[in-house]
């Protein structure tokens, strides 16, 4: 760690956090850190303060950014001479502050508001719990110490907002203990639940269900944090300026009464991707939030191509884009590019030169890097605006070669932020685009597009991972200086996933050096590699939306989360079947070779015995094949398949017992094994076998080829590696199995189909499947390896 993050970790150490997020902020999230030290610095606490103090502090920046800035200093004061000490107290800050804008406010109006100074007594608590429990009697009496003492502490703060949390729990703990006595044997006894004709939970999730508390309003709605269209008023941000001015971005009341006229205050949102590669399930989450939220508002959501750069794009990735978000199950209201408004962005560039806020720049890329690592301005800064005008004009006409000149804005080169060193709005590329065609010579940059794009659309709330924050000055800097309506922006925390890389660089890297099979490798975190290997979208949304929208950057999301959500949605909708990888020849030798039982097996576990759909036939005939590792040449200690001389059962059959063994010449391999059945079932052995029957006498059964799939790199952050990261691929990340063995009641299965092999997994019928012979992908194991409170 170096100095400077030493100091840091010291200073949030300070400040009361764990040790564990403090590291965390600082290894992972260099915004953060940065925010975080100088609002600890403009606090006046450097030297520490009380661990309450020190979150709210916190809470001001990973909850409420950059709102407020104006009335910031006000409020830190206020937190940290502990006038104002909760976090409801707070939260009614922010709401009086939404109201309030950028004018100046009467200090004894916000104490009102925030509760400041305001003393609940003792006495007050206790008549209002008093109140509380008089009208939940009957369920107290009823649930005694399976009360839940959350919902009873939010009863009482809706009548006494200002009371400490704490000192409220322990008088309704007190109150509890004082009505009902010492606890029973009864009341540390596990709720039994009333049998219902449902599915069984599984292990994790009961263990979920009995440790989730009762949900906060956030996480029932995660959309509940983000502002009506019509608040739209307040200070947005505050862009500072090497010379010491402020510019504080808000919407006039003539410019949002322009826009909600246009949009009757509906909520607009947009997702918009690059299309220079396949969606990934990143992507999955921003679609969540740009949809979700237009969803839950009734609003309206665009998806928008984001093409600003012709070299990168293909409609192939478009198609895709396209087809891939329909796939997940969101309906865009208008499909629009960023090339549909070359016009507008060149003419407002033209104005942003004639308002003196854009120059003509001659400077290489190698030129800009250097002015700007020393914070120079170029020496073309300052030419006179026609001369600009004239120049970019030659741009758009390819009258100036490719790299000779760009259009630079005039921002602030001496700016702490980098975001604010002159951006490039255009460049030249004498390349076709492949929605515009040849009509361009010039395109503009994804800074310049995006904020002016959002407004021409009249976005409501444009929101977007926390990699893009440091951007927000410079987005509300160019709205501002061309007047125009300004979008709401929100940042939230980027999806990161153990065991994989989400880089579209890196992803396109290795599709296209042949390291994968393709965008759509299952190994892949794309919505295409996963749609392949079997994922559903059902269960990817139900996956991103559990993770809610925080702005907890920083944080890696292990495999297993995701894995967990998978088999929930397919243990309800995929059939049961029997699959045999690695064959091994059983000879039933008590049962005729002309023999053949036709035996109930069960599509789905849980299904009515009297419901003929829930099961298929499966035929027990003289010769079988079960998995090479479920018989041993010796039995040992908790193994439960066959060995010489010990039994199982066959899944849906009889038991077996192991009689004799067929060595080949090596005397080593095994080729057979003897058994005999038990008809009468007097046997109970542990153990139980998933078998497939020879399709007739003499016949193997239909071969299918099965794909497995493990994790395609070893280390769970193959980010963290750095140059050597396409060391970390795991050459054992696909195992495919050429002649595995299956029944023949999944021979018509076609592509997309799902079934869990019993035993073994879930499976997929791939695309590569031919008449004759399926392929399977294996999308994901039978056990379950997430646990709750686990990331």
């Amino acid at each position: 760690m170096v100095p400077e993050d030493e100091k840091s970790l010291e200073l949030f150490l300070c400040i009361g956090l764990d040790e564990r997020t403090a590291r965390d902020i600082v290894k992972n999230n260099r915004n953060l850190t940065f925010d975080l030290t100088a609002l600890i610095h403009q606090a006046g606490v450097t030297d520490g303060c009380d661990r309450s103090t020190g979150i709210l502090l916190y809470s001001v920046l990973t909850k409420y950014g950059g709102k407020a800035l104006v009335h910031r200093p006000t409020l830190l004061e206020y937190i940290v001479s502990s006038k104002i000490k909760t976090s409801s107290q707070l939260d009614a800050a922010y709401s009086f502050f939404d109201y309030t804008g950028l004018e100046d406010f009467k200090l004894n109006e916000f104490e009102e508001a925030c509760g400041v100074a305001v003393e609940v007594s003792p006495e007050d608590i206790e008549k209002t719990v008093k109140q509380i429990f008089e009208e939940n009697m009957k369920t107290i009496l009823e649930q005694r110490y399976r009360t839940s003492v959350g919902k009873l502490t939010g009863h009482v703060l809706k009548s006494l907002p200002w009371a400490d949390p704490e000192t409220v729990r322990r008088v309704i703990e007190e109150k509890l203990y004082a009505l009902l006595g010492e606890k029973t044997a009864a009341d540390n006894e596990k709720p039994t639940k009333k049998k219902e004709k449902k599915e069984k939970p599984t292990k994790v999730e009961k263990a979920v269900l009995e440790a989730i508390p009762h949900p906060s309003e956030e996480e029932l709605n995660p959309y509940s944090i983000f502002p009506q269209p019509k608040e739209n008023l307040k200070v947005h941000t505050e862009v500072l300026f090497s010379d010491g001015s402020v510019l504080r971005c808000s919407n006039t009341k003539e410019v949002l009464d322009k826009h909600l006229k246009v949009t009757g205050g509906k909520v607009y949102t947009r997702f918009p991707p690059e299309p220079n590669g396949y969606l990934h399930i990143g992507h999955a989450k921003a679609m969540s939030v740009d949809f979700g939220l237009a969803k839950e508002r009734g609003g309206w959501c665009y998806l928008r191509y984001d093409d600003t750069n012709p070299e990168a794009e293909k409609k192939e990735y478009i198609s895709h884009i396209e087809e891939i978000v329909n796939w997940m199950g969101w309906e865009p209201f208008k499909i629009t590019y960023t090339s549909d408004y070359f016009q507008e962005l060149y003419d407002l560039a033209v104005e942003l030169i004639r308002r003196g806020h854009a120059y003509v720049d001659h400077q290489n890329a190698e030129e800009i890097k250097e002015y700007r690592e020393n914070k120079m301005n170029s020496p073309w800064r300052e030419r006179p605006i026609e001369e600009s005008l004239e120049l970019f004009d030659e741009m758009r006409r390819g009258m100036i070669d490719e790299g000779n000149a760009t259009l630079r804005l005039k921002q602030d080169m001496k700016s702490d932020n980098c975001n604010m060193y002159d951006l490039i709005a255009y460049r030249i590329k004498f390349t076709p685009h492949p929605h515009t065609g040849d009509r361009w010579r010039i395109y503009p940059t994804y800074d310049y597009a995006h904020c002016i794009v959002d407004s021409l659309e009249n976005i409501t709330h444009s929101l977007c991972t926390l990699e893009f924050e440091t951007r927000r000055a410079s987005y509300y800097w160019l709205l501002h200086s061309l007047g125009l309506y300004m979008p709401y922006v929100w940042e939230y925390s980027r999806l990161n996933v153990t065991n994989t890389v989400m880089s579209k660089r890196k992803l396109n890297y290795i599709v296209t050096n042949k390291y994968v099979d393709g965008w759509d490798d299952p190994r892949l975190l794309t919505l295409a590699g996963l749609r392949r290997r079997g994922v559903t979208p059902t269960a990817i949304n139900a996956f991103v939306r559990g993770l809610g929208i925080t702005r907890s950057d920083g944080s890696l999301i292990h495999v297993s989360r995701l894995e967990h959500h998978i088999r929930e949605e397919l243990n309800k909708t995929a059939p049961r079947t029997m699959v045999v990888l690695n064959p091994l020849k059983v000879v039933i030798t008590n049962l005729e070779a002309d023999k053949v039982m036709e035996l109930d097996a069960k599509r789905w576990p849980d299904a009515q015995n009297d419901d003929p759909s829930a099961f298929y036939k499966v035929a027990l005939s003289r010769v079988i094949y079960i998995e090479q590792s479920d018989f041993q040449k010796e039995d040992s200690k908790n193994y439960f398949g066959l060995a010489p001389g010990k039994s199982a059962l066959l899944r849906y059959a009889f038991p077996i017992k192991c009689t004799n063994v067929v060595f080949a010449n090596d005397t080593e391999t095994v080729c057979e094994i003897h058994v005999e059945y038990d008809p009468e079932k007097k046997i109970k052995p542990k153990g139980v076998l998933h078998w497939v029957p020879a399709s007739s006498p003499g016949k193997e059964p239909i071969k299918v080829e099965v794909r497995s799939f493990e994790n395609l790199f070893n280390s769970e952050n193959p980010a963290e590696l750095n140059d050597d990261w396409l060391t970390d691929i795991n050459p054992n990340s696909k195992v495919v199995v050429s002649d595995a063995y299956a029944l023949s009641t999944i021979k018509d299965a076609v592509v997309g189909d799902t079934f869990q092999f019993e035993r073994l997994g879930y499976y997929t019928v791939d695309k590569d499947s031919k008449p004759g012979k399926l392929v399977f992908n294996r999308t994901v194991t039978l056990k379950d390896g997430y646990k709750k409170g686990g990331k």
